[in-house]
């Protein structure tokens, strides 16, 4: 399971021109899920994500976690994180889970960050969506299941 976790002042989510997710200060979370992952790479990101020290505290220095700032999470699946581009240009995503597989994980992902009464909004599962941020900073960090 991969993240891309941008630190942001906004940040929203439209499918068909409609807003459907929107959050003020807080991260704008990209999520890739893989064929091998499980329940063990939700525990392990979700605790990652949730207490990562990347807001800046009163001496400007990056010691604050979500949780302490009361921020927000737009979560947004995707599978193109997964990508394997060694073979030509056109990247290959056969590494990314199917759906049946992956939108169980992505459920669990948002709903355990919930269980820690983090609000979280999220795009909609395998949509066209059309994404917009402020990257706070920019602060843009990319976490790995696999690699600990």
């Amino acid at each position: 399971m991969r993240l891309v976790i941008q630190r942001v002042s906004e940040a929203q989510v439209k499918v068909d021109q409609e807003i459907i997710g929107a959050i003020e200060k807080g991260l704008m979370i990209l999520v890739g899920i893989s064929e091998e992952d499980t329940e063990e790479d939700v525990d392990y990101l979700v605790k990652k994500a949730s207490n990562m020290r990347i807001f800046e505290d009163l001496e400007g220095k990056m010691n604050l976690s979500l949780k302490q700032v009361e921020g927000s999470i737009l979560s947004i699946s995707q599978f193109t994180l997964l990508a394997d581009t060694k073979k030509g240009n056109r990247p290959s995503f056969t590494a990314s889970a199917k759906p049946d597989k992956a939108i169980p994980l992505y459920e669990s992902f948002n709903q355990k960050l919930r269980a820690q009464e983090i609000v979280v909004e999220t795009g909609q599962f395998g949509a066209d969506m059309k994404v917009s941020l402020i990257n706070d900073g920019p602060v843009t960090i990319t976490i790995d299941s696999k690699v600990k």
